[in-house]
């Protein structure tokens, strides 16, 4: 909705790309999901890529998809605690699901 796309980028209100951002943002399906794990916003910002499309490297989400910097395809949050008040926003605590993979105490010390 409009609303929830206002709030999750409310940090920007002020700034002269807000509106567009916001249309561009509900003008068509958003894919919502969580990812966890060791590492898991360093390893997800790598798989994302650069912000600006035109400095995102080939392989990469924005490298590969985007076309522009206000069109960027994909947002995914920048520290834990930007993560958590995002997942807030878009998620019910009855909608996560904890889930711990058995091979955990084999690959990570």
């Amino acid at each position: 909705s409009r609303e929830l796309a206002e709030k999750h980028y409310g940090v920007h209100k002020e700034k002269p790309f807000f509106p567009g951002l916001v249309e561009f943002i509900t003008s068509g399906p958003v894919v919502a999901m969580v990812w966890e794990g060791e590492g898991v916003i360093a390893s997800a910002r790598k798989i994302i890529g650069a912000t600006n499309p035109l400095n995102a490297e080939p392989g990469t989400i924005r490298g590969d998809y985007g076309v522009s910097i206000g069109r960027n395809i994909i947002h995914g949050s920048d520290a834990p605690e930007t993560a958590q008040s995002e997942i807030a926003l878009w998620f019910t605590s009855e909608e996560l699901a904890g889930w711990q993979p058995t091979i955990n105490p084999w690959v990570y010390e």
